[in-house]
């Protein structure tokens, strides 16, 4: 999963593009990271290992839409039980959920799953497969994908899918832009990355899988088309 990197510190920082990144991060634990209220790094803890459940039994009736999230246009399908399993798919691509929400005020959140493979086109160009649960800013499918910070319903749940890349990211994002420890992740052979998080400390805002699929990336693109170059200037120079 990830990168295979041991240590990874981060130093993006742009408010105007969304970007508040700042931190050091470890396989175990983002062990600082940035405060977007105070501006300081704070120091986290991690979480003990257990073994995750399967989300093997999800139903495949529910009830799906398009919405557009960080410029992408994710497939979408609402959390509309306290709790339950799901599941969404991009074309061929599926994500799996399994989920017990735990509100923690008189106000209700609506919260949906979330499916993308495609080419992301926006301040960057670079292929991904990402599965997403992520708190929608109203009461209205509509607002599912856009910018959100604050949260009060806390959630266990169990994220799946099945990667076409070795590369994939896991995060769990509360409120107040708060980085938890996902409590367990789990990698199979055939590309299958399963997250388990429970006990969170505030209300979800976000739990992600984001898979990058570099071998699809520009500077491949580049490379594929040079060869061609290569290959054409050969074969025009047999006939030369």
């Amino acid at each position: 999963m990830g990168a295979n990197v041991t240590l990874l510190a981060a130093n993006i920082r742009n408010d105007k593009l969304i970007m508040t990144g700042s931190g050091i991060y470890t396989p175990f634990s983002a062990t600082y990271h940035h405060d977007t209220d105070s501006g300081y790094c704070h120091q986290e803890t991690c979480f003990d290992s257990s073994h995750p459940e399967t989300a093997s039994t999800v139903s495949p009736l529910s009830v799906t839409f398009v919405s557009s999230m960080m410029y992408d246009p994710y497939t979408f399908v609402l959390l509309n039980e306290t709790e339950g399993k799901l599941n969404v798919c991009y074309g061929t691509f599926c994500c799996h959920l399994q989920y017990r929400q735990l509100p923690q005020g008189t106000s209700k959140e609506l919260y949906a799953l979330g499916a993308f493979a495609g080419t992301h086109t926006v301040n960057g160009r670079f292929a991904l497969q990402v599965c997403a649960l992520v708190r929608c800013a109203g009461s209205e499918a509509s607002s599912c994908g856009q910018e959100v910070e604050e949260a009060e319903t806390k959630m266990d749940f169990l994220l799946e899918g099945k990667f076409g890349t070795r590369y994939v990211y896991p995060s769990v994002l509360a409120s107040h832009m708060v980085l938890e420890q996902p409590e367990h992740l789990e990698k199979t052979a055939d590309g299958r990355m399963t997250m388990k998080h429970s006990n969170m400390t505030g209300g979800l805002v976000t739990a992600c899988l984001y898979g990058r699929m570099y071998h699809l990336g520009p500077m491949n693109e580049l490379m594929y088309y040079m060869l061609f170059l290569i290959v054409i200037q050969n074969t025009n120079s047999c006939f030369l």
